[in-house]
């Protein structure tokens, strides 16, 4: 009740959230043309069921079906504003990591309501729909789809994350090599699954790796994810070296890159089949 006190110009009906960033952002009646700048935006405002709200958003938003029906805007990077202005948004969602600051300055500047999304945990996924879902008049179904994400997650933990540890080596490319650090939601869903990122304790969120240092640390298990759902080519290169412990007890899988790096629902997907090659590992 203080913080409505304190806030200009609220009345009982107005809409008010916090975006990831810590900014406020207040609507008078429920956002009807939203505009997404980010795949995972159009996916989890779907996942709210807000789908039929979005006008524009950019390129890769492939998921659902349905959203590739829906007028691009540009990329993240890369926006036509003069799209955007013609599209008449009362609300646009973008990424804080992949929108340029001066992006987001500009379309504040021309007077458009942002709310800035950094879904990098899967608390915040779930707040996510519940956000996008309040902001858009949908927040009892969002509220519902959030807490069945949430039971979800801790279905998985309570049945992999006191097992016996493994040590997992997560790699997403191969020139130059990258994995993640212990800050990534990969590492946390790594620990869900009762593994131990061997690169958690790097300082960099997605460090660059030599290939010595990755036959030092002599993982378990290696995951790797490419650019698209089939296995990357490259991740057999690490069978030239077989007294890799992973190598020799054939422990090298693949997870499809948007199950597993989208930050949306379907990273739970992701998450199942990073269980299941950890529990591999036991065995």
């Amino acid at each position: 009740m203080l913080l409505l006190w304190c806030l200009p110009r609220v009345t009982l009906a107005d809409i008010i959230v916090i975006d990831d960033s810590g900014n406020l952002l207040q609507l008078a009646i429920p956002a009807k043309r939203v505009i997404s700048l980010a795949p995972h935006i159009t996916e989890l405002l779907f996942a709210a069921d807000a789908g039929n709200k979005l006008v524009g958003t950019v390129r890769f938003s492939d998921y659902p079906e349905s959203a590739t029906s829906i007028p691009l805007v540009g990329d993240s990077y890369n926006l036509d504003f003069e799209t955007i202005i013609a599209l008449q948004p009362d609300l646009i969602i973008v990424w804080e990591t992949g929108t340029r600051r001066s992006t987001v300055e500009k379309l504040l500047a021309l007077g458009y309501t942002v709310f800035i999304s950094e879904p990098d945990s899967l608390e915040i996924i779930a707040t996510s729909i519940e956000r996008f879902g309040k902001l858009t008049g949908n927040a009892e179904t969002a509220l519902t789809k959030s807490k069945q994400f949430l039971q979800d997650v801790a279905k998985l933990k309570n049945k992999y994350s006191s097992l016996e540890q493994v040590r997992v080596f997560y790699q997403f490319w191969n020139q130059p090599i990258f994995t993640v650090n212990d800050n990534h939601i990969i590492s946390t869903i790594i620990e869900m699954c009762g593994g131990k990122n061997v690169f958690a304790e790097l300082s960099t969120l997605t460090p660059q790796l030599s290939i010595e240092s990755v036959l030092k640390i002599n993982p378990d298990v290696i995951i790797a994810s490419g650019e698209g759902n089939l296995k990357p080519e490259w991740l057999e290169e690490w069978r030239q070296w077989p007294t890799l412990s992973a190598v020799s007890n054939d422990q090298l899988y693949s997870i499809p890159p948007e199950l597993i790096q989208r930050h949306t629902t379907r990273i739970l997907d992701g998450a199942m089949m990073m269980c299941e090659f950890i529990d591999n590992g036991r065995h």
